[in-house]
This record gives C-alpha cells, structure tokens and sequence, in this order.
C-alpha cells in the first residue's frame, strides 16, 4: 500500500516541531525530578515557550560554531540554516 505524502506549510511545521520539543522537555522534566513546581503545573503553552526558546539557542549556538568554521559547504546543518 502506498503511503500518502501530506504538504505542510513552513508555518504549520514550525507549530509541529515546536509542540514535540515541548513534549520532549516535559518528558525530560519529569525525569529529571526536583523541580521547583510540579510537572503537572506547566502547560503546553509553557512547555512551547519552553521549546521555542531551546531551538533559538540551539540555531544561534549552532550558527556561532559554523561561523567560527567558516560555514563548511559539506556540513547539513549549515546547508539547512543557509537556506
């Protein structure tokens, strides 16, 4: 059976990596353990802040590191942040 491919705007992806990310730190919190307030307490809301601000730092890191590399033309990450 063939699988079906769904078109998604840039937008609408952003919205879907940013909602796992969110998932994924609150998995990571849970896990961790000694918060200052419950798990429970966050909401998604929270938890996409929280994601949106982790991929920000990850890109500005990122880029500072391909930067200092001179933006290798064989690396993918810096293809995909060129682009």
């Amino acid at each position: 059976m063939a699988e079906r491919l769904t078109v998604v705007t840039s937008d609408e992806w952003q919205a879907h990596v940013t909602r796992e990310a969110a998932l994924e730190i609150g998995r990571w919190l849970e896990g961790r353990g000694r918060l200052q307030r419950p798990i429970a307490t966050l909401t998604l809301r929270e938890l996409e802040a929280m994601a949106a601000s982790a991929i920000t730092r990850w890109i500005v890191l990122h880029s500072e590191k391909l930067q200092t590399a001179g933006w290798p033309p064989d690396d993918p990450v810096a293809t995909f942040l060129l682009a």
